[in-house]
């Protein structure tokens, strides 16, 4: 079983993250400044914690909270198109209890299923230097150190694979050569199956390198694999 009260606590130390001058920044301008369409909105503007059910089996990996997404919930894929396309997939494969979330209070509930990102804040570009990913990855191995029942991690995108083999290396896994990633892409490393995944982003979605029946062909295998 997972210690909550340590999972809460590495939570809160995550919202209180100033550690990266430039992405400190970059937020906290987002969430000032807005965009039109969410004016009226309050904006979290802070770093995101992982969400989901302490004791799943399946951990996903993401890259970061979207600048008017996360950034603006407070939840980690909650309110953007990344997020639309990853609970949809969830929800059919019976790992969420509705397949949309908007906001961060809607009371959706993830079964066997915990969700993170690399880098906790929105990086301008959506792309984090190499050392606001290094300052970050503590948060990702602590976590994935305290879910104890984790046995397969989805790697979003190869910047989620990368981030993923850092975790595990940490745990004391490390494995040579480096897996390369790839849609589907699958490696065992010590307790773990890291299964490789397109990134949900539109720029994937959008252009058809990412499908709902490719998304939801790892998804399926991810659930096949926790429950095996």
């Amino acid at each position: 079983m997972t210690d909550l009260a340590a999972l809460e606590a590495l939570t809160r130390e995550i919202v209180d993250c100033r550690h990266c001058p430039r992405l400190v920044a970059w937020r906290e301008r987002v969430a000032f400044e807005k965009v039109a369409r969410f004016r009226d909105e309050p904006y979290w503007g802070r770093p995101l914690p992982g969400f989901g059910d302490p004791d799943a089996r399946i951990l996903v990996i993401g890259l970061a909270p979207a600048a008017h997404g996360g950034n603006r919930t407070g939840r980690v894929f909650t309110g953007d198109a990344s997020g639309d396309f990853l609970w949809a997939a969830l929800h059919r494969a019976r790992l969420a209890d509705r397949p949309s979330s908007r906001r961060a209070d809607d009371g959706l509930t993830l079964h066997d299923t915990y969700i993170a990102a690399a880098v906790r804040c929105a990086p301008p570009a959506n792309r984090p230097t190499i050392e606001e990913r290094d300052a970050c990855a503590p948060f990702l191995e602590r976590e994935l150190g305290l879910l104890r029942s984790t046995r397969v991690i989805v790697a979003l995108g190869q910047f989620g694979w990368d981030a993923a083999l850092r975790a595990v290396a940490a745990t004391g896994h490390p494995v040579r050569p480096k897996p390369r990633f790839g849609h589907l892409a699958e490696v065992s490393i010590g307790p773990y199956l890291l299964l490789g995944s397109y990134h949900p982003s539109q720029q994937n979605t959008f252009t058809g390198r990412l499908t709902v029946p490719m998304f939801d062909a790892v998804i399926a295998r991810a659930a096949a694999l926790a429950a095996s």
